[in-house]
């Protein structure tokens, strides 16, 4: 239960933090779209410059204050609103109310006072005092002078109970007021220090994260600690909440004026207030909503913040419909707004009129679209791929990434038809179709691919030729989508030239050239350049079959199947799968077992026995052919002139496969006492060195 209480505590804190913050943002976007008039004079000019100037400084720097310096700013900010409504209620009151009669002037056209005498003065007195304390306990006031505060705001509206005169009423006022001002001013000029002591702890803390971690980490701790995303969102979403109020309000407002409440009581409609609107009404206030809501650099990053939203929900009900747990697949909803927002820069879309921006911004969104279609293709071909590799045989675990796939075939197939019915054929529908085309591609792809492995899970055969078949389709689709990416760039380039040139498209242009083109093209040669190294390399090792196959008696190393037909030896004496050991060089050129360099050398092929992975040997087919009999040497010598380890060899050929087999066990398993470690060869003690040495013969 503590827990709990502690969780929400914390969740309205942050709820907080954020909502004092968008204010900030307000401002701003007020000040930079206000209306400049520079034929004032260069005085009011320079009035005008400094007031905006001020006023984005200050916003900036509450924008980016401490939670506790945010929470003790707007402290003395309501105290100092309070201490004003409370001095501007007394000089109206004084200054239209006449308490006797209960006559009053109207503010604003509004009359929601009452007009019962003692009724209005117990409403005032109410009120009065509800801002008197409020502003006391703000600024945290000693009792006793607390009092005289609250007396002070209360003493104008005695004056109106005892019935003095008018000029007496509003002399009371404005000396009431002065002296609150007077206290207020005071208060704030008590808090100078803290002020002065916060300040220079944020700028003595930004040097420090400046010096040690640079202006990069700097910017995203302050990105992540002030919630400016959250900010974005929260100003865009009240923004255009506000308009859309206003705009109904006006909208009903002029049918009520016009006798057209029902939006045509001609078809007999039953709408006599006006709450229901027409279609047509709606598409216009919703493209003014729109048109309204990217029309400066902040709306534009406020509606980033809620793409942002949207597609990270959406990327996680895709992930979890698919089925997959990669974290790396959960960044759509960073790709997607700055993707938007690198569009919205390109193209001016805030500079354009409103007729321009609405259509510029809706060419935006469809290779946004696109964009976030080929983003969760590559969150689903993974799963699709990881699925048909390991053979999952459950069908409800690949309808999901099927579907997936199956709409990411008929969606751009779709787009393009609707677009191409609509549209006539411009750079901008030529670069939507492309991308379209290019995502279908993928989809067969990862499809053919999908299907080319589902088929070798039927079979209990190795299937030797998969890895180039599956090479073949992923070098097409590649080959492909470089060629895209080579158009794409001219059309990219035909744009700039001819249509909107810009710095921000030009330096997309070359991120587009460097990425998508050259890196593209220098990743696929080389993946060509290994897989010919690697079947070079597969055809100069020797292979094994038949009875020297069988001798081995052993599994491969990589993949832990018996060697049905062959096996490649490597020059270290280890042995594998053609096709096995040809994918594990395609990642590095050392052997699996012992990481020594897969190179070939003709004499010591020549020579070398073949052993198996557990350290026994096999004499190669021709060798054993041609070996004397075991008790002469190869000049026909008797074998006690031989060496040792030959005439274990010979020993061991004529003893039979019975005792062979025991000598090929399993070193690991053999087990030795302390103190035979510490002599070996008649007593001779082993080096330190040695011992303490990470090889062992017996690893392999």
């Amino acid at each position: 239960m503590a827990s709990t209480q502690v969780r929400i505590g914390q969740q309205a804190l942050v709820v907080l933090d954020v909502a004092l913050r968008v204010p900030c943002i307000f401002i701003i976007d007020a000040i930079f779209n206000s209306y400049y008039d520079p034929g004032s004079g260069w005085a009011g000019a320079a009035g005008k410059v400094f007031v905006r100037v001020i006023g984005i400084l200050v916003s900036s720097v509450v924008l980016v204050l401490s939670q506790k310096a945010l929470f003790k700013f707007y402290t003395l900010f309501f105290a100092v609103l309070l201490g004003m409504a409370a001095v501007l209620i007394n000089y109206y009151a004084t200054s239209h109310i006449d308490f006797y009669s209960a006559y009053y002037k109207a503010a604003l056209g509004f009359r929601l006072l009452p007009r019962n005498g003692p009724t209005l003065w117990l409403g005032m007195a109410a009120v009065q005092l509800l801002f008197g304390v409020g502003y006391v306990f703000l600024l945290n006031l000693q009792s006793a002078f607390a009092a005289l505060v609250v007396l002070d705001i209360m003493i104008p509206l005695w004056g109106l109970m005892i019935e003095l005169p008018t000029d007496v009423r509003q002399l009371v006022a404005v000396f009431s007021g002065l002296a609150l001002a007077l206290n207020t001013a005071v208060c704030l000029a008590m808090r100078l220090k803290w002020f002065y002591y916060s300040c220079r702890y944020v700028y003595l803390l930004v040097r420090h994260m400046y010096r040690i971690y640079g202006l990069q980490l700097l910017l995203e701790d302050t990105w992540k600690r002030i919630r400016f995303p959250d900010v974005l969102r929260v100003f865009w979403l009240t923004r255009v909440t506000a308009q859309a109020l206003i705009l109904v309000y006006v909208v009903r407002a002029v049918r009520r004026e016009s006798g057209d409440a029902t939006g045509g009581a001609a078809d007999g409609g039953s709408d006599p207030q006006g709450y229901l609107l027409s279609w047509d009404v709606f598409w216009d206030l919703s493209s003014n909503l729109i048109i309204s809501g990217c029309d400066s650099t902040l709306t534009v990053l406020g509606m980033s913040a809620v793409i942002s939203s949207v597609a990270h929900y959406l990327g996680l009900s895709i992930l979890a419909f698919i089925g997959s747990t990669e974290e790396e697949d959960k960044r759509l909803g960073f790709v997607a707004p700055v993707l938007f927002f690198i569009l919205a820069l390109q193209t001016g879309l805030s500079s354009l009129d409103p007729e321009e921006r609405l259509v510029r911004l809706s060419r935006n969104m469809c290779l946004l679209l696109t964009a976030i279609l080929h983003f969760i293709h590559g969150m689903t071909d993974p799963v699709l791929m990881s699925l048909s590799a390991s053979h999952v045989s459950s069908f409800r675990r690949h309808f999901p990434v099927l579907l997936v796939s199956l709409a990411l075939f008929v969606l751009p197939v779709a787009l393009s038809y609707a677009l191409w019915h609509h549209y006539a054929l411009n750079t901008w529908l030529f670069a939507v179709t492309a991308f379209c085309v290019e995502l279908c591609l993928k989809v067969v792809v990862s499809l053919t691919v999908y299907g080319l492995f589902m088929v070798d899970g039927f079979y209990n055969v190795l299937w030797e030729k998969l890895d180039d078949y599956v090479y073949y389709v992923r070098s097409t689709g590649n080959v492909i989508e470089f060629l895209f990416g080579v158009i794409m760039f001219g059309n990219g380039a035909y744009t700039m030239m001819f249509e909107s040139g810009s710095k921000i498209r030009a330096c997309m242009m070359c991120l587009h050239a460097y990425f998508n083109i050259y890196l593209q093209a220098k990743n696929g040669w080389k993946t060509f350049i290994n897989r010919r190294t690697a079947v070079k390399k597969i055809n100069s090792l020797p292979e094994v079959r038949g009875e020297q196959l069988r001798d081995i008696e052993d599994v491969c190393a990589i993949c832990y199947q018996e060697f049905a037909t062959s096996a490649r030896i490597t020059p270290c004496h280890h042995y594998f799968h053609a096709l096995c050991l040809r994918k594990w060089l395609y990642i590095q050129d050392t052997c699996p077992m012992c990481h020594q360099r897969v190179y070939v050398e003709e004499e010591s092929r020549d020579r070398a026995a073949f052993s198996n992975n557990n350290g026994g040997y096999a004499a190669p087919q021709d060798a054993a052919a041609a070996a004397p009999p075991p008790g002469e040497d190869e000049r026909g010598q008797p074998d006690a002139e031989l060496p040792a380890e030959r005439a274990d060899a010979a020993a061991l050929a004529a003893a039979g496969p019975e005792a062979e087999n025991e000598l090929l066990e399993d070193n690991d398993s053999i087990e030795y006492d302390e103190d035979e470690w510490g002599t070996q060869n008649g007593g001779t003690p082993i080096e330190e060195d040695y011992i303490n040495d990470d090889t062992d013969s017996t690893g392999d």
